[in-house]
């Protein structure tokens, strides 16, 4: 699951750094980000926003006035640098509080704490979603990667695991290696979340070929691959540990 999200504070270097931060969580989608939270209304409702990272002291309409407008829109988790506001945030039912400045961990946590929330809430609309999304996998158990001087089909179930290499990336199968020039981000939004996973900046693995894991390391086949820092509480979720 992944969460499409939002951020909206009257801060731009506020903006900035938790942008930065949702780009390092693999499942926060950042959809966009707004300085005007009237603007904000309208991306949740256009955007189809699941959570939003949300300021309170903001002009012309604060947090909680938004939150009032934007009612079963969303879910919410505060930014704030006034801890005073905590008490009547969660009146309104927010996932968390963050307070200003906000450290890396403690806005994972909070991400974290979204996930389980509308994962729970959503519970019946994602198993119908998950069988389409299982009817669409069956059908289409290929990508068609561009290569050098062609394009080139490889069966999902080839792939071992997928590695960025500076400016290309190479796709590890098991009849050998295809290099392609496409980006990691892109080529990760093709492939089912079912089966692959982001675990480091410079790695994809796919979850089927994993025949170990041992301090932070997986393997596949003769590889070691290395679980980084941030991938690594949601590796150890998916994988059950």
């Amino acid at each position: 699951m992944r969460i499409r999200c939002l951020i909206i504070d009257d801060k731009p270097l506020a903006i900035d750094i938790l942008a930065d931060y949702t780009r390092k969580v693999p499942f926060l989608e950042l959809t966009g980000t707004a300085t005007d939270p009237i603007q904000g209304l309208s991306m949740v409702r256009d955007r189809q926003i699941s959570l939003v990272f949300l300021d309170i002291q903001m002009p012309q309409l604060n947090g909680l006035q938004f939150m009032r407008i934007a009612g079963e829109q969303c879910k919410v988790i505060l930014t704030t640098a006034y801890p005073e506001y905590a008490l009547e945030g969660f009146e309104h039912d927010v996932i968390d509080y963050l307070l200003k400045p906000i450290a890396f961990d403690r806005f994972y946590r909070a991400a974290a704490k979204a996930l389980q929330v509308l994962g729970h809430d959503s519970k019946n609309r994602l198993s119908a979603e998950n069988e389409m999304f299982s009817d669409h996998y069956n059908q289409s158990e290929y990508l068609f990667i561009k290569t050098e001087h062609r394009i080139k089909k490889v069966n999902l179930r080839d792939i071992l695991f997928i590695e960025s290499l500076q400016n290309y990336i190479t796709l590890h199968t098991t009849a050998g290696r295809i290099l392609s020039l496409q980006t990691m981000k892109k080529l990760e939004n093709q492939l089912p979340p079912k089966e692959f996973m982001r675990v480091h900046k410079s790695y994809i693995v796919s979850l089927r070929h994993i025949s170990s894991v041992e301090r932070s390391r997986i393997q596949i086949g003769g590889q070691l691959i290395p679980v980084g820092d941030i991938y690594r509480d949601a590796f150890y979720k998916i994988i059950g540990h």
